[in-house]
């Protein structure tokens, strides 16, 4: 088995949390957007001393509420013209 280096990453490996500047940036938004879903308990963080984390998996899951949301929403408005 060979080993890495300790600058070394493998890239394979997925982070359980990002920081705030990512998380936006995964989600396709600015950083004051992520604060209001933050703010308003729809997106998790953690905070590690002064870092705060936000877990990959409540973007996911924040995605995945608001995928429904959407395609009910659309449906709505289908059913209604």
């Amino acid at each position: 088995m060979r080993k890495m280096k300790a600058d070394q990453t493998d890239q394979s490996i997925e982070p359980l949390a990002v920081r705030v500047p990512q998380a936006a940036h995964m989600l396709g938004m600015g950083k004051s957007m992520l604060y209001e879903f933050i703010a308003s308990g729809e997106i998790e963080v953690i905070k590690v001393g002064r870092s705060t984390l936000v877990p990959v998996d409540s973007l996911r899951a924040f995605l995945t509420a608001r995928r429904g949301r959407t395609s009910t929403k659309q449906q709505d408005e289908r059913h209604t013209r």
